[in-house]
């Protein structure tokens, strides 16, 4: 449940309301921080971001927009084995398109590299740091266990004077990977896990993407965070649950180096089923070819979902709905589907697209006779006016819109059934001409009734089927792609022994229709536009689209599970 006052799925145009708002809202009455709100947003550059990541993006710069303050955007850079320039770049555009900007606050925790070694020198000096030999399988074992406590180094009483000399010549490479690390001197029989003695710096021959090789020491992460937020003035350190735990060694390092202590506030993060949000898990789907790279449109990466056709609206409204929490919980993905639709349906052109077609010929319409026929682009904007497409003899329906031999409440095209052709004119169906060997239908005949052009009768009869379709000499070839959610269970990790998530992974994740066909105005569509296929979904077209070739992406069906079962009152 949400520790806010917001509806968890409903929509709203004010400021939210929670438990961060409220704290930040007490500091500034009573004046702490000199009354300013700065945040920021430090992700790693080891991969791509992904919706999780977009939920932390939001609240940190958008709370400190809704109190006129400032979000820094800060490169946790600590780890050079698999940190690349390419990761930077793409966090940069995923936070510029979802409307934020960070101005001249560009920064790098690997710029406070300097800093952080006199602070570690700084602990060393005050006998709280010390240089161990353990190694990494030894410092585990030492460490104890959550109801043993753990066993100190038998190198944790070095003198002073040892210890800041071995930690210069690990500084200058004097010594191997792994062989030495610098530990803070605090309680090996803290409950806390992270308070039994941390490592703050490791040996590691690893070039950095920034910094060359001017480092073989790198600070951990831990002796990082709580610094660089105390170097960039951070007023309100927003950081998701699981840093919860690690709060009381960064108030440690704080209080013993005396300097400034930001206020550090934890909330859930982002679970959505059917999905899973670790870099961990997402990088083996890209380096074993499972999708095709991390903008794939079945990842939750921000630049698979762009890519797909998501809108950084839709994203930001769907952060704003599921509010901010204290306690983990599992968001439904047809809830973020949904935001998705509501903000697609008030964008998208509409257009018709036949992907499996089968030629519909209209006998008593004249052969060489074209119309334009008008249809309305969107009508929930009138302000996108209308277009004109082209009507024929000949047209491409789709093959499941006839069936010679329907069953009951089939109400579209079979033979001697009437039906309205979208924006055109009242057909009905005379006979099918049909492959002589196999019993394939190639032509469904039909006449037309010229007195109901724009689909509509003059005499008042109606009928309750409607037909997309394109005319067959004017319409544009095109690959249309279907994606489907990547995993099958909602828990991907739901899994028997032996098995690990891609177990689940949907087999039919990604169709691939070729020999599809589309309106002609759609030729000129760019990367990224819009368009609902009528009676099909919502789909965008593909970067892969080049001349003469149309690729489409569906970015979501047009069934709404999320809105059908709210307003069945179930949730």
């Amino acid at each position: 449940m949400n520790d806010n006052s917001q509806t968890e799925g409903q929509s709203t145009t004010e400021t939210p309301t929670d438990f961060i708002r409220q704290i930040i809202e007490i500091d500034l009455a009573n004046g702490t921080h000199e009354g300013k709100v700065h945040t920021r947003f430090p992700p790693e550059p080891n991969g791509y971001l992904h919706i999780g990541h977009a939920k932390a993006i939001c609240i940190n710069f958008g709370i400190a927009e809704d109190y006129n303050g400032v979000c820094n955007l800060r490169f946790d850079d600590t780890n050079p084995t698999g940190e690349s320039l390419e990761y930077v770049e793409s966090i940069k555009k995923d936070v510029r398109w979802l409307g934020f900007d960070w101005e001249d606050r560009e920064f790098y925790a690997s710029d406070y590299f300097e800093q952080l070694f006199r602070y570690a020198v700084k602990l060393i000096e005050k006998g709280k740091a010390y240089i161990c030999d353990l190694d990494s399988e030894q410092t585990r074992e030492y460490r104890g266990t959550l109801t043993e406590a753990g066993i100190e180094s038998p190198y944790r009483n070095r003198s002073i004077e040892e210890n800041l000399d071995l930690f210069h010549r690990m500084r200058v490479g004097e010594f191997e990977d792994g062989c030495r690390t610098l530990r803070a001197k605090i309680d090996m029989a803290a409950p806390n896990l992270n308070l039994r003695d941390p490592v703050m710096y490791r040996i590691l021959r690893t070039t950095h993407y920034r910094k060359g090789d001017q480092w073989c020491i790198y600070p951990m992460y831990d002796f990082t965070h709580g610094q660089s937020d105390s170097i960039e003035g951070v007023t309100h350190s927003l950081c998701s649950l699981e840093f919860e735990n690690h709060r009381p060694l960064y108030d440690w390092y704080l209080d013993k180096l005396e300097i400034y202590s930001p206020q550090q506030i934890e909330f859930a993060r982002l679970n959505l089923n059917y999905t899973v949000l670790s870099k961990r898990k997402l990088l083996p789907l890209v380096e074993n070819q499972i999708v095709n790279g991390w903008d794939d449109p079945r990842m939750p990466t921000l630049s698979g979902l762009r890519r797909r056709g998501y809108t950084p609206e839709a994203i930001r409204d769907f952060c704003n709905r599921i509010g901010i929490a204290k306690s983990d919980n599992i968001v439904d993905i047809a809830l973020l589907e949904h935001c998705l639709r509501q903000d697609l349906n008030q964008k998208s052109t509409r257009a018709m697209a036949v992907m499996n077609p089968l030629k519909l010929v209209i006998e008593n319409y004249p052969e060489e006779q074209v119309e334009e026929l008008e249809a309305i682009n969107n009508p929930e904007d009138p302000s996108q006016g209308s277009r004109a497409i082209p009507f024929s003899r000949e047209l491409y329906i789709e093959q499941e819109d006839f069936m010679e031999n329907p069953p009951k409440k089939y109400f579209r095209l079979s033979p001697g059934r009437e039906a309205r052709l979208m924006h055109a004119y009242y057909v009905k169906c005379q006979s099918v001409v049909k492959d002589e060997e196999t019993g394939e239908i190639l032509e469904v005949r039909c006449t037309y009734d010229p007195d109901t052009k724009g689909g509509w009768s003059q005499d008042g009869r109606k009928v309750k089927g409607t037909l997309h379709w394109v005319s067959a000499s004017h319409a544009v070839p095109a690959e249309i792609r279907l994606y489907d959610r990547l995993f099958l269970k909602e828990d991907p990790d739901d899994v028997t022994e032996g098995q690990d998530y891609t177990d689940n992974l949907n087999p039919d994740s990604l169709q691939i229709l070729t020999g599809c066909l589309v309106e002609p105005g759609l030729a000129t569509g760019k990367a990224g536009d819009h368009y609902q296929f009528l009676r099909q979904g919502y789909f965008c077209v593909d970067p892969d689209r080049t001349v003469g070739r149309l690729v489409f992406n569906r970015t979501v069906p047009l069934r709404d599970t999320w809105a059908k079962v709210q307003r069945s009152g179930k949730r």
